[in-house]
């Protein structure tokens, strides 16, 4: 372990994060609002914490080993969450916990909240909770890892710890720091080009810059309290879902595509088409179900709602128009189980991802055909792919310490004061970093005790960096030279 590396490069982020402060200052002052001075005093503190992380690593090898990477990965986003607690403190006037709270729904692209009246508050602050999001959803671990070799530090061991998915192995270019770079000019206009679209749908600018913000992270933050449904336009809404989708499929996918000027490839990707092809059978199903089980409103109007729903859900976005857990029979639970489902991997959407329902589905089919051939050598396959063991395991290592966190979080939101169903609800949407819930959390978390809320920051932690790279921290043989 390289401990002079870990503080220099730990400092480099939080410089980044500290610069971030800057937008909502420079909206504070467009809008002629007087409490610039929530971030001027986080930003300044925020800045000179780096300074001195960087002074500590000066002189550093710039080598990073493995377990360097995850440990750079979990102190930043930790710190990350502490130091955006800063201003929701000081603007918002939140206290420590429900800070910590919103900081981290934000920066994990949860969307989650203990916030309400958001109509009313400083554009700044609301500013400020899109932009926690963006730069959530694809991760400032990506972006540094695009400039970390101008530092004379390698990349491999943040990327693998970062980004989403199974396939952590797989570069879209040969070299990594064009790979981060790639990503982020994607990521950059896709942003722009859905404010574009909010913009010319109706919203004003800023609500248009903002709903960008979270809807290309999939995170879900809205400066209106009714979310979406606030502007009743049916054009925002596809907009939004046009957008959602394309955020929670394989950024590696669109860089293809765009590179090779070849849109085929999202047809002929496994995981992208099995995606699509899920969510539409899922609308479909739930537009059957409000037809049978309820007369209010109209085909139109249910097929309108059904489709928003089911695409902020399964991307993890979290946005709202209709109230789906007041919808009839088994349909709010059912949202809530796709949710544990997911995006791609390689995208900014949270859950299990589709790649790794797909691995688990292929090895579950495959060991039904060894009762019948129990001598015949059938490899696992995804598409054309044979699927290698050593992925398997590691699928299967992830499934079973998704299902044992997810039980032990859900006991300790209960010793925490909730029922069984908004436990469950509480801890399925933190951990798959959702947002909107069932029961005591359907709108937002303010009811939850401060132990709650713990328990589900620490459950927005793990959905994000997909629990591996935490739990990892806590192997003795990691710490072992």
């Amino acid at each position: 372990m390289h401990p002079k590396t870990v503080a220099r490069v730990i400092g480099f982020f939080v410089v980044l994060f500290g610069l971030t402060l800057v937008a909502p200052i420079l909206v504070s002052f467009l809008y002629g609002e007087s409490d610039f001075g929530h971030f001027l005093v986080p930003m300044l503190g925020t800045l000179g914490l780096g300074a001195c992380l960087l002074f500590l690593g000066r002189n550093s090898s710039g080598n990073l080993s493995n377990r360097d990477g995850f440990l750079i990965v979990a102190l930043f986003w930790t710190i990350f969450t502490l130091l955006g607690a800063w201003p929701l403190m000081s603007s918002a006037h939140l206290g420590l916990v429900d800070a910590l709270f919103e900081s981290a729904s934000g920066i994990t692209t949860t969307g989650a909240t203990v916030m309400t009246g958001l109509d009313h508050l400083p554009k700044s602050l609301l500013i400020y909770r899109q932009q926690l999001q963006w730069l959530g959803g694809m991760g400032l671990i990506v972006l540094g890892v695009a400039v970390l070799p101008m530092l004379g530090i390698g990349g491999m061991q943040l990327y693998r710890a970062e980004v989403p998915g199974p396939l952590k192995d797989e570069k879209i270019t040969p070299r990594l720091a064009v790979t981060a770079r790639a990503l982020w000019f994607i990521y950059l206009g896709l942003t722009l080009a859905c404010a574009l679209g909010y913009w010319l749908a109706g919203m004003d600018l800023f609500d248009a810059v903002a709903h960008s913000l979270s809807t290309l992270s999939t995170g879900g933050f809205s400066t209106h309290d009714a979310s979406i449904g606030y502007f009743k336009n049916p054009v925002i809404e596809q907009i939004a879902i046009v957008f959602m989708l394309i955020a929670a499929i394989n950024f590696g996918i669109h860089f293809t595509a765009l590179h090779r000027r070849d849109w085929s490839h999202y047809f002929h990707d496994v995981e992208t088409r099995s995606f699509v092809i899920f969510v539409a059978l899922t609308m479909l199903f739930v537009v059957w179900m409000l037809q049978t089980a309820t007369e209010e409103g109209s085909l139109l109007q249910q097929g309108r709602d059904a489709a928003f729903v089911v695409t902020s859900v399964i991307t993890s976005t979290g946005f709202g128009t209709a109230d789906f857990s007041k919808w009839p029979g088994p349909l709010p639970v059912l949202l809530i189980f796709i949710s544990f489902i997911g995006g791609c991997g390689g995208s900014t959407a949270g859950g299990m991802k589709v790649m790794r329902m797909l691995l688990l589905f292929g090895q579950g089919l495959h060991e039904v055909r060894r009762l019948i051939h129990p001598h015949a050598v059938m490899p696992v396959r995804i598409g054309q792919r044979v699927i290698d063991s050593r992925l398997m395991q590691s699928v299967w290592g992830f499934f079973s310490l998704y299902v044992g966190v997810f039980v032990m979080l859900m006991l300790l939101m209960m010793q925490a004061g909730l029922d069984q169903s908004s436990a469950f609800s509480a801890i399925a949407t933190t951990m798959n970093n959702l947002g909107p819930g069932l029961g005591e959390v359907a709108y937002n978390f303010q009811t939850v005790s401060d132990t709650g809320k713990i328990v589900a920051v620490v459950a927005m932690l793990m959905g994000r960096l997909e629990i591996f790279t935490l739990l990892v921290l806590l192997s003795p043989e990691f710490w072992r030279r």
